[in-house]
């Protein structure tokens, strides 16, 4: 191998990973989009305290996750209108999450029932 072929490989590989992992950041980012748009449109249908927040539910939310970067206001009311456009994205977010850590925490149980 010369110096020239070594770089190349290395360049390569790096140019071919770095895809892979902007990949599965989208990947983890359109699940957690979908996810979120699902956790508040159960609450907004089923809290037991949502008469408590009613029209500022999103505004409490986004006060209340302010160390959660991404999770403005303006962002929690596209993670709503995500879900609400594509449901049928749940099948495909449920088999991910059957494959991921977050189910074994138990944290996805929600879904597995809709």
């Amino acid at each position: 191998m010369r110096f020239n072929q070594l770089i190349d490989i290395i360049n390569e590989t790096h140019s071919t990973l770095q895809q892979k992992a902007a990949s599965a950041v989208n990947q983890g980012l359109t699940i957690r989009n979908w996810l979120i748009g699902f956790y508040i449109a159960e609450f907004e249908q089923n809290g037991e305290d949502r008469a408590k927040y009613g029209d500022r539910l999103l505004e409490q939310i986004a006060e209340s996750t302010i160390n959660i970067r991404g999770l403005s206001l303006r962002n929690l009311k596209l993670c709503r209108q995500f879900y609400t456009k594509y449901l049928q994205i749940g099948q495909t977010v449920s088999a991910q999450l059957q494959m991921s850590d977050f189910a074994q925490e138990g944290r996805s149980s929600e879904i597995y029932r809709k």
